[in-house]
């Protein structure tokens, strides 16, 4: 064969190549686009949706939708990560942590122990100079959490922009302050929080006063408004991933998945906190059973439980259960749930019962795990959860007034 026909020959070899090679290029594209097309239908028709409103009130939704609208707008969770598990796992890794400069302070409880709390004055609020005049926030972290939780710390950045002042409420001994008595904390003991309450108002009783908790947080201070009633003076209050029954909430975290995922983890989380102060709890717990427990209900029969006086664990877990108070609840309270959160999984959340009490709005999203809804393709800045708080909270603080008059 000559070069001439050499030359042709492998010119018609390149060409075929490339022919061949747009052929399955053009074909891996069109797989992509449809993937793609079937994946957004399936999102947009069954992942985003608005959230359920389930409000025993027609004033407090008419104010909802007036000056609270993200609850009734599309929720829009991370398209790559919306199941509620790995959004519950991803939160703390995705979101920034926005610096605040708190100021420590331990006041003295009932019982002669120490709590400690960090204030967050905001002393720079242009729209509320007046530090006695300043709209004022209780925060409450999750079981373990601290002042430093991320969405702790969000919550604050919104304030910060309203010109609110906050202050989180440590639980005993997670703060890296000492025990003075042998005494932590649990979802159904409310004297710390009576405490706090009390103590804050009274430094500023002209203050509008409102709280705010997080999972356990969110548990304790519904406990606390389901005692007290009308008769706080808290003004509102918004909950986050509250568990409702904790009875279910515990069988649903001993599910292999769930218990390899949050449960064993969570466990060692509460041993490390009462591993500094073993010495005070030695003469009320067997504290070597404590130590070696592998749930969070085994730690809560070994120590929760005997030390605030149960006589078992289901006694502790009956009481605990924010569902059995919801009724008596007498200030406006916003609760946000997602029905794929399996710290409190959607059977456990009392719809009849919130719509037998016109001061209860419970927001409820198909997606968002626990603690968790993220939205936008990349989630850092500002969750779902950061717009309801910081839209109900204004909202309360600037036409509060209009709840029960609209």
């Amino acid at each position: 064969m000559n070069l001439q026909g050499l030359t042709r020959q492998l010119s018609f070899s390149l060409e075929s190549r490339a022919r061949e090679g747009l052929l399955v290029s053009g074909v891996g594209w069109s797989l992509v686009f449809c993937f793609g097309a079937a994946y957004a239908c399936y999102y947009l028709s069954s992942i985003a949706k608005k959230p359920q409103l389930v409000i025993g009130s027609e004033s407090f939704c008419r104010f909802l939708r007036d000056h609270c609208p993200v609850v009734t707008e599309i929720y829009y969770p991370t398209v790559w990560c919306w199941e509620g598990r790995v959004q519950t796992l991803l939160r703390p890794f995705i979101t920034d942590r926005p610096y605040v400069q708190y100021r420590n302070e331990l006041i003295t409880a009932t019982d002669g122990g120490q709590i400690l709390l960090d204030w967050f004055d905001n002393h720079d609020s242009v729209h509320y100079p007046d530090s006695s005049t300043r709209p004022t926030i209780l925060l409450l972290p999750g079981l373990t959490g601290t002042s430093r939780e991320s969405y702790i710390l969000h919550m604050i950045q919104q304030s910060k922009a309203l010109g609110y002042r906050c202050v989180v409420f440590n639980y005993r001994g997670v703060g890296g302050e000492n025990l003075l008595t042998p005494r932590t904390y649990c979802a159904a003991n409310t004297e710390d929080l009576q405490t706090v309450v009390h103590y804050i108002h009274s430094l500023y009783p002209s203050a509008p006063f409102m709280a705010s908790g997080v999972s356990m947080g969110g548990m304790l201070l519904l406990n606390y408004l389901g005692k007290t009633g009308k008769d706080t003076p808290l003004k509102a209050a918004v909950i986050f991933s509250a568990g409702w029954n904790a009875f279910k909430s515990a069988d649903s975290l001993e599910k292999p998945v769930n218990w390899f995922l949050f449960n064993y983890y969570l466990t060692t989380c509460l041993q490390s906190s009462v591993t500094r102060h073993r010495h005070m709890f030695d003469k009320q717990c067997n504290m070597n059973l404590v130590m070696k427990a592998k749930t969070i209900r085994e730690f809560d029969k070994q120590f929760t439980s005997v030390m605030f006086g149960y006589r078992t664990i289901d006694d502790y877990y009956a009481d605990a259960s924010p569902c059995r108070r919801l009724k008596r609840i007498g200030i406006p309270v916003l609760c946000l749930n997602s029905l794929d959160d399996v710290f409190s999984p959607d059977h456990a959340i009392p719809v009849e019962i919130a719509k037998q009490n016109p001061n209860v709005a419970l927001i409820l999203t198909s997606y968002g795990g626990h603690i968790g809804f993220l939205e936008g393709l990349w989630p850092r800045k500002c969750t779902y959860m950061d717009r309801v708080f910081g839209q109900f909270v204004q909202a309360v603080f600037e036409h509060g007034s209009k709840i029960f008059n609209t």
